[in-house]
């Protein structure tokens, strides 16, 4: 598949060589855990037992490769997977990263209570403060920089290619979480970046239906270290999780159109309600990282944070009283739905410096109608 190709026809055709036995279009699903051998150490086109090599895996790794422009793509069974095995074949006990105050819980509570007990430390700062990473940033020490961009939950935009000059001057590896923005909004390795890990399980799986994680790369020696942690560990994507997510990339790039223009239309209609304190979302003009946003993405995705005025209640009682956005963890499905991050995403770092505020809900903007969607926020609304 030309590198030269739209991101759409990336999307669609590469990895998906139609079958060359029956001439499927859709590549089929191998549903198997083993595969026969020609001989003994004799194995057919390479494939010898589902944890190792699977063809259905093998096709999405082609495509996250291609998507990101990358030479390399591991698919594992949840994001928090992927980014367990590259940390371990990244890292070494005593070495330290630097990640955002800003960061998903999960990934917190990975580095921070996990691999702590593995010797990895760690130093929480506001990835938008660029002095604050620099003086983060442990010489010799800090082998990796971690930045989610935008931010989960508080949609907090960090200069990729400022920070990556950063973490190059400190002999340091830069990951970014490009879970929200996704690879058709945004290309971190284009910015310096050095690796790109997803939660596939939201947008690019998209349909709520499918959990993985994927880890893409061009470093060829990294690249071989992730490769036999999925292999040895073994957390590797199932064949119909990675068959489905192969399906919802597919449509990313339409799907990524309509979710940011649905966002944007809501969070404008949000920035107009007396009860609302702020809201958060890099597309609109007020947002501090709004022109940052505008070089590094194509459009500002579907998320959305909103603080309310009201507090803690006014909040929970938004989160539990709307109707076509389901209360319900996840995000970057076809529906919209409702977090209350310091109950739900978010609660593990509850009592930390990544606590987020009590009185903050998170949408996830779907892609129904969003006259709809609005109607649906104005009946929650009036119940405040």
């Amino acid at each position: 598949m030309p590198s030269s190709n739209g991101f759409n026809t990336r999307a669609v055709h590469a990895g998906q060589t139609p079958d060359p036995t029956t001439g499927a279009v859709i590549p089929p699903l191998y549903q198997t855990t083993t595969f026969a051998q020609d001989g003994i150490g004799k194995l057919r086109n390479g494939y010898e037992y589902g944890r190792g090599t699977n063809p259905t895996r093998d096709s999405l790794q082609s495509q996250l490769a291609a998507l990101e422009g990358a030479e390399h793509a591991f698919s594992f069974s949840s994001g928090l997977a992927a980014e367990d095995a590259l940390i371990r074949a990244a890292l070494r006990p005593g070495d330290h990263i630097v990640l955002g105050n800003d960061a998903y819980g999960g990934t917190y509570r990975l580095i921070n209570r996990v691999l702590a007990d593995w010797g990895i430390t760690n130093s929480a700062v506001d990835m938008s403060d660029l002095d604050a990473v620099e003086n983060a940033v442990k010489s010799g020490n800090t082998r990796m920089v971690w930045v989610e961009t935008p931010s989960n939950p508080m949609m907090k935009i960090t200069d990729i290619a400022a920070i990556a000059a950063v973490a190059k001057e400190a002999g340091a590896l830069l990951v970014v979480d490009n879970t929200f923005a996704t690879p058709y909004l945004q290309q971190p390795l284009a910015f310096g970046a050095d690796v790109v890990v997803h939660s596939t399980t939201k947008y690019i799986g998209g349909h709520s239906d499918a959990s993985g994680g994927a880890v893409v790369l061009n470093d060829a020696d990294l690249a071989e270290k992730v490769g036999f942690i999925q292999f040895a560990v073994g957390a590797v994507s199932a064949p119909m999780e990675a068959w489905l997510t192969t399906r919802g990339l597919k449509t990313l790039g339409v799907r990524m159109d309509r979710h940011s223009s649905n966002a944007l239309a809501i969070a404008q209609w949000l920035q107009g309600r007396e009860e609302v304190e702020r809201v958060y979302y890099p597309g609109l003009a007020d947002h501090p990282g709004h022109e940052l946003a505008a070089r590094q993405m194509r459009d500002f995705g579907g998320m959305i944070s909103v603080s309310f005025k009201g507090g803690e209640q006014a909040a929970r009682t938004v989160a539990e009283s709307t109707e076509l956005f389901t209360l319900a963890e996840s995000l970057g499905g076809i529906e919209s739905l409702m977090n209350y991050p310091s109950e739900m995403t978010h609660a593990s770092v509850k009592g930390t410096e990544l606590a987020v505020p009590e009185n903050l809900v998170r949408l996830s903007v779907g892609i129904e109608d969003v006259e709809d969607l609005i109607a649906d926020l104005e009946k929650a609304f009036a119940s405040l």
